[in-house]
């Protein structure tokens, strides 16, 4: 058995897919993780709590879920944009109110680290939500680049966000 999970662990690792160094660290924090992950039309955000290395799945947000709050269908392309991160990520803070109790680590996984991106629009929005997340403001993207849609105020709106 363990044998054959070292050949699974080893292959993992080959094809890129998981980096254990990492996953190791951010599974001792012991706090639940907030996991942002990209696909070729969407944005997928998870607050995923582990317990001795098993993930659960708490709650899941796909930036497709925009549609039912009001994004045009038209618009349908431009789901993994900045605007559509930062919303997903305040409708996943809004569901996650009363269910996540203490903070959240930020699990990018191996997407690239880069400051303004899609990934921390996301966590913005988490943060914006009243979420308790350790991130610094510097990484964040500028609000003209995530406020670019004219839609963008009545989504948000319909998401419950009004400042």
């Amino acid at each position: 058995m363990a044998k054959r999970q070292g050949k699974l662990d080893k292959k993992r690792r080959q094809e890129s897919k998981t980096n254990y160094t990492k996953r190791v660290i951010l599974l001792k924090s012991g706090f639940p993780r907030l996991v942002v992950r990209k696909s070729n039309k969407y944005l997928i955000l998870n607050i995923v709590e582990s317990k001795k290395a098993q993930d659960k799945v708490v709650l899941t947000i796909s930036t497709k879920n925009l549609l039912k709050y009001g994004w045009p269908e038209d618009k349908k392309g431009s789901l993994k944009s900045l605007a559509a991160a930062y919303l997903a990520g305040l409708l996943l803070g809004k569901k996650a109110k009363d269910k996540i109790k203490e903070k959240l680590i930020l699990d990018s996984g191996l997407i690239p680290n880069t400051k303004g991106s899609r990934i921390y629009a996301a966590v913005k929005g988490v943060k914006d939500s009243g979420i308790n997340i350790s991130v610094g403001e510097k990484i964040f993207p500028d609000d003209e680049k995530i406020k670019k849609y004219d839609f963008f105020d009545d989504v948000k709106d319909k998401l419950g966000g009004k400042e």
